[in-house]
């Protein structure tokens, strides 16, 4: 089984749909990153060598910032939007849409569940 940056990567499945398992890599990074690796998409997970397991991690490495770190310089933009006190950061404090999305009447994946004002009897 492939490992690449912590992520197991799925045994049947094509290699660039495969690499898209790993957080931050989607369908044009995993191809962009198997053409600099010289290694065919069309090849499944199963029958990739040692060799060409380390030539993907090289290239990941050196050119891309994936899963933790990733996720570590995300959370640190929200925070310092918030600690500077921006329009963005007080919109992701409150937990309402940051990019200019009505919310009278949608928002709901963002806000949560109806509020009730009346109790059920």
């Amino acid at each position: 089984m492939a490992r690449i940056e912590g992520v197991d990567l799925p045994k049947n499945k094509r290699i660039d749909i495969a690499l898209t398992r790993i957080y931050g890599i989607g369908r044009k990074i995993a191809k962009d990153i198997l053409d600099e690796a010289g290694i065919e998409h069309s090849r499944k997970t199963y029958e990739l060598t040692d060799t060409d397991i380390v030539s993907i991690r090289d290239v990941i490495q050196a050119k891309y910032i994936v899963e933790g770190n990733l996720r570590k310089e995300r959370s640190q933009n929200i925070k310092r939007l918030i600690d500077i006190k921006c329009y963005r950061g007080l919109r992701h404090r409150r937990s309402l849409p940051v990019r200019g999305q009505r919310t009278h009447t949608n928002a709901r994946t963002r806000k949560g569940p109806k509020r009730r004002v009346v109790k059920k009897k």
